[in-house]
Formats: C-alpha cells, structure tokens, sequence
C-alpha cells in the first residue's frame, strides 16, 4: 500500500470509529430520530450540491426504487437503530458488536446462493465469531432489556444487506451520487418525527458539537475519504477498515467515557475479528491439473495473467457503487 493509502486508511479507521462515542453523548438529550435527522441533514447539505455540480444525481432517477430500499436499509434503519441501543449500551460494547458485520454479510451470501458453500475454515470462523458475539453478550452486556442487543443485531444485519442491494442493482452507478441522495431522502423522512421530538430547551455544547461532528467529519469526510480509498487501494483492501473502527470505538469509549473494559470485552473483540477474517477468506483452492503436452511437444496450458493491483489513482468522486459494494460497516 502507498504512503496514501496507509493515510488514508488510518484516517477512515478513526473517523468510522468515533461515531459511537458522539451518539452516546447525543442521546443523553435527543432523541434517535433527532440525531438521523441532524446527521443526514447535515451530510446532505454538504454533499447534494457536490454531487449535482459533477452531473451524478440524473443517473439516479430511474433506479429510486432500489435506491429507496438502500436509503431505508443503510441509513434510515440502522442509524436509529445505534441512538436506540446507546440508550443503555456504552459506546464501546455497541462498536464491538457492530464489528459482527463481515459475519453476518458472509451467512448472508451464502444462503443468497451468490457464493459457493463454505470450507472448513470459513465455517470456523463464523463459529469463533459468534462466539465472540455471545461473550460479549452474555458477560458484557448490562441492559434493562434485550431490546438494545437486538437493535445493534438489526443494524448489524441491515448493514450487510445495504451492499447486496448496491451489487445487485446499483453497482453502475457513482457512488458519491448515491450516498447524496440517500442522506437527503433520509433527512426528508426523519423531518417530521425529528421536529416533533427535538427537545424544546436549549442543547449543551457537547450535544452540539457531537451532532456537528456526525454530520460533517462521521458522515460527509467519511464517504470522501472512504471513496478516495477505495480509489486509491482498491474495494477489497479498503474492507479491511471493518477491523479497524470497532477498535477505536472501543480505546474512546473507555478513555474519554471511562467505560468499562473486562477480559470478556478482549476475548470477544479477539475472536469476533479472528473469525471474522477467517470467515471472509477465501477456502484453499484445488491443485490445477497439469497440462497434458501435445503430440508436437508443446502444451495447452497459457501463462496467466497477473491481476490488476488496485486502481491506480482514480478520481475518488468518480468512484462507482461497484467498487463500494461491500459489507463494510460504517456507523
């Protein structure tokens, strides 16, 4: 990876990290639907005129009923979901769960039928990982209800889905056009509910400044850096960032919200990563059968072609939704 690209990547993992900790010092005054509705009212601001100077929204107008489900599936559901599980769970332990994502995009790809049956290893490390989840469910976890355990599964399960449907139906078309107009249709549809349920005294700075830095540096940065990465490294490199964020969730949860951190919160983090790795690799492929030489002497078997390294370094905006469409998990 270049000098960059290693920027770059440090930069994403800890701008995707920080979410969580500035959800949890937003709910302590708004409500999840206020915060979805700060957040993509702020991302759609800065990045619908972008993408309509670059010409990218015009694309969009024949998909909108994909392009509703993306909306509604990656953003508008999980991201309330989050406020909704910061309510009780900390900052920390939600990121941690978060990270079960690559798991989950993994079942569901199989049981799709878009990949052949996993090996050995890869049914390994969903083991491993789920064990990981259960650890830090069952020893972690200090909540009222299982409700916010169910709706960080929720968003975890909605965050897998979201790039099948960019694969599926959407992968033609640009990418930053996309996320401009999911953040602005999101905005639309949380308007009513976040107005009624904005608090009627004034916010705290804290609460400010943590709705200000989701919309412009956890939403608006994020996908500009995130596209430049991609751009940069390639979309199967930049996946690795999954393993990242959670980890910086976790390190701001306990130094600036003094969380709690047990032995159970490393071993599940350990083996949800570990069997998400495992999970997401690609089973040992058979020995190719020599060439059989030809009565001349010579033999059917070609050199092969070495695979393109990334993609050189592409206009990070003219990043299309195939090269995005992965079960990355960004909060």
């Amino acid at each position: 990876m270049s000098r960059r690209g290693w920027i770059l990547f440090v930069a994403l993992g800890i701008i995707w990290g920080i979410p969580y900790l500035l959800i949890k010092v937003a709910v302590e005054e708004l409500s999840p639907a206020a915060i979805v509705l700060a957040r993509t009212a702020i991302g759609a601001a800065l990045l619908l005129p972008l993408a309509a100077r670059k010409g990218y929204l015009r694309p969009l107008v024949p998909y909108w009923r994909p392009l509703l489900a993306f909306t509604l599936i990656e953003v508008c559901i999980p991201w309330y979901l989050l406020g909704y599980a910061e309510q009780e769970l900390t900052s920390s332990l939600t990121g941690l769960l978060v990270a079960a994502v690559p798991l989950v995009g993994a079942v569901l790809v199989w049981v799709m039928g878009t990949e052949q049956r996993p090996g050995g290893r890869r049914l390994a490390g969903l083991l491993v990982g789920f064990a990981g989840v259960a650890a830090l469910v069952g020893f972690d976890v200090e909540a009222s209800s299982p409700a916010p355990v169910l709706a960080v599964a929720g968003t975890a399960v909605c965050y897998a889905v979201g790039p099948i449907i960019l694969s599926r139906w959407l992968s033609h078309l640009p990418g930053l056009g996309v996320m401009a107009a999911s953040l602005t249709v999101s905005a639309v549809l949380y308007l009513p509910l976040g107005l009624v349920q904005w608090p009627g005294e004034p916010l705290s700075s804290e609460v400010w400044l943590s709705i200000t830095g989701l919309g412009v540096v956890c939403t608006v940065a994020a996908f500009l850096v995130f596209f430049a990465l991609v751009a940069e490294v390639g979309p199967s490199r930049s996946t690795v960032i999954t393993y990242v964020n959670p980890a910086v969730a976790l390190v701001l949860g306990v130094l600036v919200l003094d969380e709690r951190f047990t032995v159970f919160t490393a071993l599940g983090f350990g083996f949800i990563l570990f069997g998400s790795v495992l999970a997401t690799s690609k089973d040992k492929e058979p020995e190719p059968v020599p060439a059989i030489a030809s009565p001349a002497g010579s033999t059917t078997a070609t050199a092969p072609v070495p695979a393109a390294q990334g993609h050189g370094h592409r206009d990070a905006l003219d990043v299309s939704c195939d090269d995005i469409a992965r079960p990355v998990a960004e909060p």
